[in-house]
């Protein structure tokens, strides 16, 4: 073989090489699961990364839509993006997800949120047992109405090391008091309900010696990153959740 067939043949390896680890960096697997809360069975859609080391965890909370198409692109995205992640069905209680958006919406509004956070317990816990994962590097994420129980699920769960806020209200500011895990809020310029809050729940934050870093962005509304609707401001928004995540799960 004379030298130039030699440099053609290298160089088609090496760009082979670099397409075989660009897919397996981004393989996965993903599966529904289920786990006991108490007496009662949840569903969970889980993903796993393609890494040879145990990942850290992200608990992903839906929607007030319940399971979604959404939440299991994003809980396979994060695996993607090298964690181990999981969507419960927070609704497994009352039958799993049903396929109206309406009915949906009026079994989460009942939910009592003592039995929201027994069932995220079950969820972290469930995660914690697995050997893929590090047991001491648990976050959670959530979504409009998911995004207020990641900021509530942080006054319940001292062993979370970090927790995401997309476009959610705040608790109580006097329950911030017992959040030990790092925070970060992402909020949508034309979604006035939920933005005016923020300010005050970094202030409450302050006040009880935590700091809540968030940004608002530009020319989007509620739900962004669902919809899209500027899919560059999507993706800035997700590049600085998944910066988040590696800075304080240690990914």
């Amino acid at each position: 073989m004379d030298a130039k067939r030699v440099a053609a043949f290298g160089t088609a390896v090496s760009v082979l090489a670099v397409v075989w680890r660009f897919h397996r960096v981004s393989d996965i697997h993903s599966e529904y699961v289920k786990f006991l809360s108490g007496h009662d069975t949840v569903t969970a859609y889980i993903a796993y990364p393609e890494r040879p080391a145990p990942a850290p965890a992200v608990i992903v909370i839906h929607e007030i839509f319940g399971i979604s198409d959404f939440v299991r692109q994003t809980t396979e995205q994060l695996a993607k993006d090298g964690f181990l992640a999981i969507a419960p069905d927070l609704l497994s209680r009352r039958g799993g997800t049903p396929a109206s958006q309406d009915s949906a919406r009026k079994l989460i509004a009942a939910l009592p949120p003592d039995s929201i956070t027994a069932d995220l317990n079950a969820t972290k816990d469930y995660v914690k047992k697995l050997k893929a994962v590090r047991p001491d590097a648990i976050g959670v994420i959530g979504f409009c109405w998911g995004g207020g129980q990641s900021f509530r699920y942080a006054t319940n769960a001292p062993d979370l090391k970090a927790f995401v806020v997309c476009y959610g209200p705040a608790p109580n500011a006097a329950d911030m008091a017992r959040i030990r895990a790092q925070g970060l809020g992402v909020y949508a310029e034309n979604d006035a309900r939920m933005t005016a809050g923020a300010p005050d729940a970094a202030a409450a934050m302050r006040a009880a010696g935590k700091t809540y870093p968030y940004t608002i962005y530009p020319g989007v509304g509620h739900g962004f990153l669902r919809s899209r609707e500027k899919p560059e401001v999507a993706d800035s928004a997700w590049s600085a959740v998944i910066r988040f995540f590696r800075a304080q799960l240690k990914s």
